[in-house]
Order: C-alpha cells, then sequence, then structure tokens
C-alpha cells in the first residue's frame, strides 16, 4: 500500500508511507524532508 503523507518542506518531493512506514523524517518543529534533505542539512547544520 502506497499513500500520500505529503511533500518534503525542502525540494516539494513527495513523501509516502510504503507498506506501513513513513519514506521521510518529521522534525521536531513537525515538518517533514525526504531522506536527502534531512541528510543534506545534517552535514551542513549538524546542531538542528
Amino acid at each position: 500500500m502506497k499513500e500520500l503523507i505529503g511533500y518534503c518542506n525542502s525540494c516539494a518531493k513527495e513523501i509516502y508511507c510504503l507498506e506501513g512506514f513513513f519514506n521521510g523524517i518529521q522534525s521536531d518543529d513537525r515538518k517533514i524532508y525526504c531522506f536527502e534533505c534531512y541528510e543534506c542539512n545534517q552535514k551542513e547544520n549538524p546542531q538542528a
């Protein structure tokens, strides 16, 4: 099962729930990011 959850807050890529697993990252401020943007953000700003 594939269900659209929302869009990456950084690049607007579609983020899905795939077979019950959230295919992205939700930040502490409840924004969602794709894995690529989240990793890039962590490298640029490790304190976030």
